[in-house]
């Protein structure tokens, strides 16, 4: 069946969404689990055996490949409990009524759906006319999954390094496969051909001859040429990329993958322009693939949808998003960290993100993965990290491991946020002869690391009241810039009444539009690469830089064409958008004689 609703909420952290689908999946919603911490995983499983009454027996880190079926049990069960609470809901009774209006309240207004239930129940409700159309009608959320396809470290057993395929990544892709599922799998942190050729395993992830895929594969992107090699890359396996997931480079929550420069809205204009092209090129290498290995051929094409997120805050936005650049959903995360009815936060870190402006939203260097990471000032487990290092013992016990993939000290890999890392990298430090200063830079450096593995999964813990001595109760929170405008708690309802316009959650009058927001972003990066080549500055550094400011600038002479020929669109905010894209454009102007005044450092040396 087709989406019900036009917005989607995506992964957030490790478990701020680890169970998101068992709250909103009745209601039509597309939500999206990770796959990360199988350790939280199985507690959350035990933890909904025991409310749910169904028997549990613990996979131990003992059992033979207990990551993966840790993870397929744990989707076995939220699926289950799910499709429950759907039938619940569709099996309509005098006492349930409120449940069935609220599926609908919630759709968008100009749902033909919405419009025939009107139609069905305007004269009287009638329940068991209701129960049959509802029964034919309804349509349950996806429960998807995401894989970061960088967090897949190698595993050993009595120090003997086990095959690929017991690697994170493969393990917990083998456990989605292994699933019951019907629905979509998010590859994100770009490719990694050893675990795309492991998809060729798995039967669900090929079309059947009506162009049916049980598990579909989705890969969140940040531009088109990334979107066109990976899609050729699988497709010449016979795997077929059902959704490319559009994602601002920097104006979104979680790890930042920064463009060379290319702004969201070039983007998906470009995806909008060669989306035909994009289908038909990809399809073309599926079809003889899939002849090549004597597998079924659909009979007609594939659908391919285009989906986009990060930094969409109004309905204005969103419905532009939809209209303008033609794509299938648009993902809503940051602002979903306050709603719990769909996210799983503590109250601590809650009461924090209310209260967050945009000085405490910041893109920090704090994650291993050595990936710009959003995060929050004041966090617990940034605190937990500063007191660490002021007792002298700069680092995380590191309990699970999930990013030790450091091979500097270990063949085994080691975290750069673990104690034994820091200790070490420090000892090195203090075998140079450095001055003050530049030994604190170094130390610095060494010691920001901050344990997000742990971190992002604690909240989920500590809201739901279960055990926490292995991981502590340190909580790290990666929230985009985004929630610097939603300043309060949300119902379920109230936020999608916001997502379409039936009300409006944001207080705060200057809230600049996404657009502007992420190249302000931009800007501000640009300004920190170049801050840290001035000193030491290459040729290649600096062909870098302007390449990158001249992306940028062409993104604003864009962005400057299609807002001075719309008509309707952002008419209250149109002039304002405009002259803050002409002081981004003299910002650039300053930035670029920056980079060109590299050259004279480099002719010094």
């Amino acid at each position: 069946m087709t989406n019900v609703h036009s917005f989607h909420i995506p992964v957030m952290g490790i478990g701020f969404t680890i169970d998101t689908p068992l709250k909103v999946s009745q209601y039509g919603i597309d939500s999206v689990i990770s796959l990360v911490d199988d350790i939280l995983i199985e507690k959350l499983r035990k933890m909904y055996c025991d409310k749910f009454g169904r028997p549990y027996s613990e996979i131990t880190e003992k059992m033979d490949d207990f990551r993966a079926k840790r993870i397929t049990s744990y989707l076995n069960l939220i699926y289950d409990e799910s499709v429950k609470k759907f039938e619940d809901l569709k099996d309509v009774t005098a006492e349930s009524a409120s449940e069935i209006k609220k599926y609908f309240s919630m759709l968008p207004d100009s749902s033909i759906l919405k419009q025939e239930f009107q139609n069905l129940t305007k004269d009287s409700f009638v329940l068991q006319e209701i129960k049959t159309w509802v029964a034919e009608n309804l349509s349950m959320g996806s429960i998807d999954v995401n894989i970061m396809t960088k967090v897949d470290k190698e595993n050993y057993s009595k120090k003997v390094k086990l095959p690929a395929e017991f690697n994170d990544a493969h393990a917990a892709l083998r456990g989605y496969a292994k699933s019951v599922l019907h629905s979509s799998l998010i590859l994100s942190a770009g490719m990694n051909p050893r675990l795309y050729s492991y998809l060729e395993q798995f039967e669900d992830f090929y079309p059947d001859e009506n162009g049916i895929i049980k598990k579909k594969i989705v890969l969140k992107v940040s531009d088109y040429r990334s979107a066109l090699i990976q899609g050729k890359f699988l497709a010449k396996k016979g795997l077929w990329v059902s959704e490319y997931r559009i994602e601002s480079g920097l104006n979104c929550g979680g790890h930042a993958f920064a463009t060379d420069g290319f702004l969201m809205g070039p983007i998906l204009n470009q995806f909008k322009e060669e989306k035909e092209e994009l289908r038909q090129s990809v399809h073309e290498i599926l079809v003889g693939a899939l002849t090549q290995k004597n597998r079924v051929v659909p009979k007609m094409n594939l659908p391919l949808k285009i989906t986009a997120q990060g930094g969409v805050g109004t309905k204005e936005e969103h419905n532009f998003i939809l209209n303008h650049y033609k794509v299938d959903s648009v993902g809503w995360g940051t602002p979903f960290l306050l709603v719990s009815e769909a996210t799983t936060v503590d109250k601590s870190t809650i009461s924090k993100l209310v209260e967050a402006k945009e000085d405490d939203l910041y893109l920090s260097n704090t994650s291993p993965l050595g990936i710009p990471f959003h995060s929050l000032k004041g966090n617990t487990k940034d605190l937990e990290k500063s007191e660490l290092i002021e007792k002298g013992r700069p680092g995380s016990p590191c309990p699970k491991k999930f990013v030790a993939m450091n091979k500097d000290f270990l063949d085994t890999g080691i975290c750069t946020a673990s104690r034994q890392y820091q200790h070490l990298k420090i000892m090195e430090l203090e075998k140079q002869e450095l001055s003050n200063e530049a030994y604190t830079y170094y130390y610095n450096k060494i010691t920001e690391k901050s344990c997000t593995c742990v971190g992002l999964g604690t909240s989920a813990l500590l809201t739901y009241g279960l055990d926490t001595k292995t991981e502590g109760e340190g909580v790290s929170v990666c929230p985009g810039p985004n929630m610097a405008y939603f300043s309060k708690t949300m119902e379920l309802s109230e936020m999608i009444d916001h997502i379409y316009g039936r009300t409006n959650v944001i207080t705060r009058e200057d809230r600049p539009h996404m657009f502007i927001k992420e190249l302000h972003i931009y800007l501000d990066y640009l300004a920190t690469r170049i801050g840290e080549t001035r000193f030491s500055p290459t040729d290649k550094q600096r062909k870098y830089l302007l390449n990158f400011a001249s992306n940028l600038s062409d993104g604003i002479d864009y962005y400057q064409t299609l807002f001075n020929n719309l008509k309707d669109e952002f008419s209250g905010s149109k002039q304002q958008i405009l002259e803050l894209l002409d002081e981004g454009r003299k910002t650039l102007k300053s930035l670029v004689q920056e980079i060109e005044s590299l050259e004279n450092n480099l002719a010094i040396q």
